[in-house]
């Protein structure tokens, strides 16, 4: 019977130093979470209950249990390796099986997905909503970057803040011409973008009215092309804008000739005045934009991922999803620091990080194994001296029945 009570501690040693040993194995491991080894004795039990006199049965292996604890935060200069602060994990999916895991470490395979490198499972993300800033937290997709051009827009409004000398003379030249500078008081340009992302010159020439006090008349050129007819600006007795309403004024379509849709530009007035002084623009802007080549990622403490294109553009290409469970010390092993749910896990309750009790993320970082490498070294030494121990036992119950062997 001694004997057997031995042998069960030398196989819980056994085990205990295994996963110790797994442990310091993989103390660079990113994302790994350190295992420990949890023991219950052993009695025979009767009919009646365990006897008062039983000396018991040995030991056993109760689990493995493995320590969510926060590892330390290495920063990288990848902006696809993610870590997170806090509690919750990353959701990747292999054939549509979705597992969980802390190790942020992703890369982009052939087809602009992001991928755990060990298998090319793909992180799950929350698909944009088309038209809006928000994301549809009711499903999953691929993370998946668009590395084609970005598609152009086609300027619709150009924004104008000035001020307009209160004291200005008419030009001399009364008939307007763009070719003549004594023919208008000021020009401003900008560039504007047709539907095929090509860039043009847009000039908008002000003219002061001779006749009428607070007077102005607009001209609109494209590419020194007139856009639709002249429109008037006026202002009242204290400088503010008085017309275009609403401020805006519609200056009809220009026609490009290499195929693109006709440009239709509206000048956005309500940011000019007319006080005293010099003419003076502070701001001038436009809505339009060239196409452009994917040129980075940007993914901030809330899992939002932007693609940043060359054109200047930033595009929401998802929000990445976090998980969390009841009881993460249930979740199934399943390696490549992975894992997955089980009844004992319960459900996982996903949600956006930085909501409710998950952590936010971190990017150009990993979180770095949690494995404490002194407590591991004492922690070898202990079940090492428990298992010379129970060998020890052995040798000494050895000795007890050799002794019994050799009476006479």
């Amino acid at each position: 019977m001694s004997f057997q009570v031995a042998l069960t501690g030398l196989s819980a040693a056994s085990t205990d130093l295994a996963v110790t040993a797994n442990n310091i194995a993989n103390s660079n491991t990113t994302g790994f979470k350190e295992s420990r080894t949890t023991f219950a004795d052993v009695y025979a039990v009767s009919y009646q209950g365990i006897s008062a006199t039983t000396p018991g049965s040995g030991v056993r292996v109760a689990g493995v249990q493995q320590q969510f604890s926060q590892g330390s935060i290495d920063y990288t200069n990848n902006n696809l390796d993610l870590a997170i602060s806090g509690d919750g994990f990353f959701i990747v999916s292999q054939g549509g099986s979705p597992e969980y895991t802390r190790a942020g470490s992703f890369a982009v395979d052939r087809d602009g997905y992001v991928v755990a490198p060990t298998d090319g499972a793909r992180l799950q993300v929350y698909p944009p909503i088309s038209g809006s800033e928000s994301f549809n937290t009711g499903g999953l997709a691929d993370l998946r970057l668009e590395a084609g051009a970005g598609a152009p827009q086609a300027s619709s409004i150009i924004q104008l803040g000035a001020n307009f000398k209160a004291d200005a003379t008419p030009p001399p030249v009364a008939t307007f011409d763009p070719a003549d500078p004594e023919s208008y008081n000021n020009a401003v340009s900008t560039t504007v973008y047709d539907s095929l992302g090509t860039a043009r010159t847009a000039t908008l020439y002000v003219v002061k009215d001779s006749a009428t006090p607070n007077t102005w008349s607009s001209y609109l050129y494209v590419d020194g092309t007139a856009v639709g007819a002249a429109q008037p600006v006026t202002f009242n007795a204290n400088g503010s804008l008085a017309t275009p309403a609403g401020g805006s004024a519609a200056y009809g379509a220009f026609t490009p000739t290499n195929g693109a849709d006709p440009l239709n530009l509206t000048v956005d007035f309500s940011g000019t005045t007319q006080y005293g002084g010099s003419f003076s623009t502070n701001r001038l802007t436009q809505d339009g934009y060239a196409s452009g080549e994917l040129s980075g990622i940007d993914i901030d403490s809330s899992g939002v991922v932007q693609a940043r294109y060359s054109n200047g553009r930033s595009i929401p290409l998802g929000k990445i999803a976090l998980a969390d469970f009841p009881n993460p010390e249930g979740l199934q092993k399943q390696g490549d620091t992975r894992w997955t749910e089980t009844f004992a896990s319960g459900a996982p309750l996903r949600g956006e990080a930085g909501t409710s009790s998950l952590g936010l993320i971190q990017s150009g970082a990993l979180e770095a194994s949690n494995v404490d490498l002194t407590a591991e070294l004492v922690q070898m030494i202990i079940s090492q001296r428990g298992f010379q121990a129970n060998a020890q036992m052995i040798s000494t119950m050895d000795e007890i029945t050799q002794t019994v062997i050799n009476i006479r």
